[in-house]
């Protein structure tokens, strides 16, 4: 039997990890081995799950040091209870009793280091090349919200968070499984980072007045909620002109199949234009977000694997 204080941090710990959010990274590696697979007709699980295994610690870890910054701040008890959706105020696990500041701090130390180590491993037994990848992924995970460079708190979270969400898991997944990397995976990488920061953005309309006060300058906080939503339309927009321009420059049209999330993408915009400042009717535009990258990413990976199964 679990003594009390063993379940509060165990049930902490899986509060900060989140697994419901792994689809973030799920989504870009499994489009990034489905091109791989497609280019090169075979594929690693072993190294696959490596990979996954490597990335989701390293996820843990940021979430588990960006917990500790935000309470230390006050963004995450700046948020007032009319406030509170379950897009805003963190993880929440220190707010809620289950995690000290501490045991935040030690759970992002440990699962960077061992998502660190588990990425030297690929390093030096399979893909040297992908170092460089992985040494950007833990810096951004490590600095996203620690000084010096505290990206999300200086605007530039969003394309942090775009960026590794698309072109480095994408092409560091690809880059393990062929020992190469193509302009395909590079150009289909981003729209996954146009969308998944485009999850961040709508997200952070419902912990505006607490990024504010906590002096947490993200895009939002900077431009405003009304200005924020043209942003929040550009990137969806901007999400699928590179899928058109992939589909015709690689004439594989099956990647036009994730047009048809563009409705769900138009339903987000009309919603976020018209209730920017009614987070209950807000929280709409945030589902409907999510689903377009869910959606975007399954039908990416059809698109990248049907052709092999027409031929």
């Amino acid at each position: 039997m679990l003594s009390c204080d063993s379940k509060r941090f165990w049930e902490g710990f899986w509060q900060i990890s989140d697994p419901k959010i792994w689809i973030a990274s799920t989504i870009p590696m499994a489009v990034g081995a489905s091109v791989a697979y497609s280019h090169l007709g075979s594929f690693s699980w072993y190294w696959f799950l490596v990979g996954v295994v490597a990335i989701y610690l390293l996820e843990i870890g940021k979430n588990a040091i960006n917990e500790y910054i935000d309470f230390l701040s006050g963004v995450d008890r700046f948020v007032i209870p009319d406030k509170r959706t379950p897009f805003s105020g963190g993880k929440k696990t220190i707010i809620d009793g289950k995690l000290t500041l501490k045991e935040n701090l030690l759970i992002g130390a440990v699962t960077i280091t061992a998502g660190s180590l588990l990425g030297l491993y690929v390093v030096f037994h399979r893909e040297f090349a992908v170092l460089w990848i992985g040494l950007a992924g833990v810096f951004f995970a490590l600095f996203y919200s620690l000084p010096p460079f505290k990206f999300a708190y200086r605007g530039l979270g969003e394309a942090v968070v775009g960026f590794t969400f698309g072109p480095l898991i994408t092409t560091g997944t690809y880059l393990v499984q062929t020992h190469t990397i193509s302009t395909e995976v590079i150009v289909a990488s981003l729209p996954l980072g146009f969308i998944i920061a485009n999850v961040l953005w709508i997200n952070q309309y419902p912990d505006y007045e607490a990024d504010l006060k906590g002096g947490k300058m993200n895009g939002v906080v900077r431009l405003g909620k009304e200005k924020g939503v043209v942003v929040f339309a550009a990137l969806f927009g901007l999400a699928y002109l590179v899928l058109l321009t992939l589909a015709l420059v690689s004439e594989n049209f099956l990647w036009l199949l994730p047009f048809i999330s563009l409705p769900l993408a138009v339903r987000a915009v009309k919603v976020a234009r018209r209730h920017f400042d009614n987070i209950p009717r807000l929280i709409e535009a945030n589902a409907k977000t999510i689903q377009v990258y869910q959606l975007t990413g399954l039908t990416m990976i059809a698109a990248a694997l049907l052709p092999l199964l027409l031929e």
